[in-house]
């Protein structure tokens, strides 16, 4: 089912920007008392088969990849890496924050669900309490999640669009709960975790949050054992070791990606569907000029 949706909003991308193509079409032809659609009727194959090639050299493999991790194991490390490498990177996280902005809509949805209690003084969340709530009481967590998901994923598939028209090879869709909803990780074709052993995982924690044992380990407890993720992972970066073994782990893994032909496939229907369409709105075009 996830595979049929990716290949139908691929598909549709590539028909509403042929669409606008076609629209600006028309009114450079109306302007130019319709000359350059004659010379394009001379040349109407050419034109199509112009896109199609200028599609399978720009997309013809772009494909989805998960990257996810447990708290404070070094999935910001990671992802740092991939962007510095060129790869494109779509972090939820940061789209979190952008949703709960003050007045937003999914703003005024957590202060109605948890109270004005949540809010600083300048009445933006106060994500420490928040998160605080959410941690010790997992009906809270399902609730906010159930708030934040939908917006961060709406906003997310935006960008993923905004990508395949530049023609990345791939994108990184950087999901800390990629595992625990599963919403998202149905349409990745490849999926990263950054794991480091238990006890690395627990020192950083209580270093970078300033938090006690007992609070730092009942943070990691409540998500997904790392070690459960691995196992569920199509490839893991050990971050256990020093940076720079974490460094040529992921330059590996992105060498790895880019020679991969994933999605090959998915792109060729795409340029079929877009050639077709593309055709049939040459013809209309051409009825209604002439």
């Amino acid at each position: 089912m996830g595979v049929v949706l990716f290949i139908l909003t691929v598909a549709a991308a590539d028909i509403v920007l042929f669409g606008f193509f076609c629209c600006c079409l028309i009114i450079v032809c109306h302007d130019s008392g319709g000359t350059t659609i004659r010379r394009l009727a001379q040349q109407r194959w050419s034109l199509l088969v112009g896109v199609t090639f200028s599609l399978l050299q720009s997309n013809r493999t772009m494909f989805l990849v998960g990257l996810t991790g447990g708290i404070a194991s070094g999935k910001s490390t990671v992802a740092a890496v991939f962007r510095e490498l060129g790869c494109p990177v779509i972090d939820s996280d940061r789209i979190a924050r952008q949703i709960v902005e003050l007045d937003s809509p999914v703003y005024w949805a957590i202060v109605h669900s948890f109270g004005e209690e949540i809010l600083l003084e300048d009445r933006t969340i106060n994500r420490e309490k928040l998160g605080s709530i959410i941690f010790s009481s997992r009906e809270k967590r399902q609730l906010l999640n159930s708030i934040t998901h939908p917006a961060i994923h709406k906003a997310m598939l935006k960008q993923v669009f905004k990508y395949f028209i530049q023609g990345y090879r791939y994108v990184i869709l950087d999901v800390p709960l990629l595992f625990e909803t599963n919403k998202v990780a149905k349409f990745m074709k490849h999926t990263i975790v950054v794991y480091c052993d238990p006890q690395a995982q627990l020192t950083r924690l209580m270093k970078r949050n300033n938090l006690v044992q007992a609070e730092a380990e009942k943070r990691i407890s409540v998500q997904m054992p790392l070690e459960q993720k691995r196992k569920l992972a199509s490839h893991v970066i050990d971050n256990s070791g020093d940076p720079a073994s974490t460094y040529r782990q992921v330059c590996k893994l992105h060498s790895q990606l880019e020679d991969s032909m994933d999605f090959l496939a998915v792109r060729l229907l795409a340029v079929v569907t877009l050639t077709g369409v593309g055709g049939l709105l040459y013809m209309f075009i051409k009825r209604c000029i002439f």
